[in-house]
């Protein structure tokens, strides 16, 4: 089978390997359509994501959906918890000590022609559904979680920055749970437009909001989202910054008594994320501008980079 493997920085190959052997309670999956994320550009500008470093060519890509060797159309979710640890048990599998997670450090990811994954990270996707939308779950999920981490209630003020594909499915989310006034800042002005089209204003200086989302990774995002969370309010941490630190002036945030919150992936959000999509109130399909064959899998490395649309797809 074909596989599209980072060897260093910036540098993606792709070459023949053996078709991967299910283990116990796997299945197989061709896959179909495969995102490119943020943290896939971490590995590949950087090398690395965080602490965790690449020290051995990797297949990246925890966005995708694929075909089982028995015909059913099915999202995969990239997050293997143990089931196990405490964390799981107390039902925060996303916190798991164990986890494997699909294009992570020793877990080979999505940009391949199958997959053998557990059959219990396998979402059945329904029939109207392309595989584009089934991979865009992840990312949706992800959106879902830090929703509900910023506590969105009907008729809150949400502040979102930074417009990339998390920043705008946390737009639409919000919207979605019920905030009254959706306010962004984007210095890209395609990414801008795709926010406005959503239902989004631009946020200005001195304009509170209830609830902050800080989705670009960069300080300067950082302290704008710090800037407009009112008195009490809730900054949501959903960005990953390139150096792993994260760095704000704490006299705002403490005489503002605000409360910080940082969001790991997701938890138990495939079904919602399923009806919100199903439904009509969250678009996934409008996220994608950008599609490539696996064999051109270095140019959609460098398009996503570039920040060219807003998501790219490859599909295998």
């Amino acid at each position: 089978m074909r596989v599209a493997r980072l060897h260093g920085v910036g540098d993606v190959r792709l070459s023949d390997e053996p078709m991967p052997t299910p283990g116990p309670g796997e299945t197989m999956v061709r896959v179909s359509a495969v995102g490119i994320c943020g943290s896939d550009l971490h590995w590949y500008g950087q090398g690395g994501i965080g602490d965790a470093t690449l020290d051995r060519p990797l297949v990246a890509g925890h966005e995708f959906a694929g075909v089982t060797a028995d015909g059913r159309r099915v999202a995969v979710d990239p997050a293997v918890p143990c089931n196990t640890c405490d964390m799981c048990l107390a039902g925060h599998p996303n916190l798991c000590r164990h986890l494997r997670f699909a294009g992570h450090g020793a877990e080979d990811g999505g940009l391949r022609e199958c997959v053998a994954w557990p059959e219990r990270c396998l979402v059945p996707l329904p029939d109207r559904l392309s595989a584009a939308a089934g991979a865009l779950l992840e990312p949706l999920g992800v959106a879902i979680h830090a929703v509900d981490l910023g506590h969105v209630r009907a008729g809150a003020t949400v502040g979102v920055f930074g417009c990339g594909p998390i920043g705008l499915l946390v737009l639409q989310v919000a919207r979605a749970a019920g905030a009254s006034d959706l306010w962004v800042s984007e210095p890209l002005p395609h990414r801008f437009t795709a926010a406005q089209a959503w239902g989004a204003k631009q946020w200005s200086p001195g304009r509170e909001v209830d609830v902050a989302f800080e989705c670009a990774g960069v300080a300067g995002a950082l302290d704008d989202a710090l800037a407009a969370a009112r008195p009490g309010g809730r900054v949501v941490l959903v960005g990953i910054p390139d150096d792993d630190r994260t760095v704000f002036t704490a006299s705002v945030a403490r005489r503002k008594g605000l409360t910080l919150l940082l969001s790991r992936r997701m938890k138990h959000t495939y079904p919602r994320a399923l009806r919100l999509v199903q439904s009509g109130q969250v678009d996934v399909e409008g996220l994608v501008t950008h599609r490539f064959p696996l064999e051109q899998s270095p140019a959609a490395f460098e398009a996503a980079q570039r920040r060219e649309g807003l998501k790219v797809i490859v599909e295998p």
